[in-house]
């Protein structure tokens, strides 16, 4: 097996690889793990696979969350790795320790996790723990150290995401219900503005779709 299999897999069911890493014990994955591979939407063909499924049409609560549990069972399945999802739990796999684990994943200035090709975009359906220690690609560069503008930083209309602060969820929540939020309900300005973000190809629909999951509506 090889990396390049795994994501041909992922890819079929809408899925693509961001990230891998090989785990020492610290990193709090399930015994024999020898790769650990992070999952997440395979933009924009995600989109159009997601919404034809039975998941997203039959009406019931968390559709994404079920959709994902489902593909990655397949997945799983063939490669004889065990499935493992950041919304299972109490307790939570770390899935941000493991996204920046993976070497293609940083801090960004304003806090959120950036990717070397998904930007501020980056999301994780699944990560697949493997037995098997495949060989891994080179480490990637964070995007933001090549970054003159950092657009990030100064693109919040009411600064609930800044440098040097914690995010401000109330802020946040309250604008985007606000008349003056309907531009960060097709998708939080902060991570369009990410260049990196800009050119990855994420449809506004999808990001509409997880602003009304955040918005609990």
């Amino acid at each position: 097996m090889t990396l390049d299999a795994l994501e041909s897999s992922a890819r079929a069911v809408g899925l693509t690889l961001r990230g891998a890493f090989h785990p020492v014990p610290e990193d709090d994955v399930p015994t024999g793990t020898q790769t650990l591979v992070l999952l997440g939407p395979d933009e924009p063909a995600f989109w159009s696979v997601f919404t034809a499924s039975p998941e997203y049409n039959d009406g019931l609560p968390h559709p994404l969350d079920r959709w994902s549990k489902q593909v990655t069972a397949s997945i799983a399945a063939d490669h004889e790795a065990i499935a493992i999802f950041p919304y299972d739990g109490p307790p939570y796999a770390p899935f941000l320790r493991w996204a920046e684990r993976s070497e293609a994943s940083w801090q960004s200035p304003v806090g959120l996790l950036v990717h070397q090709s998904a930007g501020l975009f980056i999301s994780y359906r699944a990560a697949l723990a493997l037995p098997t220690r495949l060989s891994l690609p080179a480490r990637g560069q964070k995007p933001c150290l090549s970054c003159d503008t950092r657009p990030c930083e100064t693109a919040c209309p009411v600064s609930a995401l800044a440098p040097g602060q914690e995010y401000n969820v109330p802020a946040c929540m309250a604008h985007i219900r606000s008349p003056d939020g309907v531009a960060c309900r097709e998708g939080c300005i902060v991570r369009r503005a990410c260049p990196i973000s800009d050119r990855f190809g994420r449809l506004k629909e999808q990001s509409a779709f997880h602003m009304r999951a955040f918005l609990g509506e």
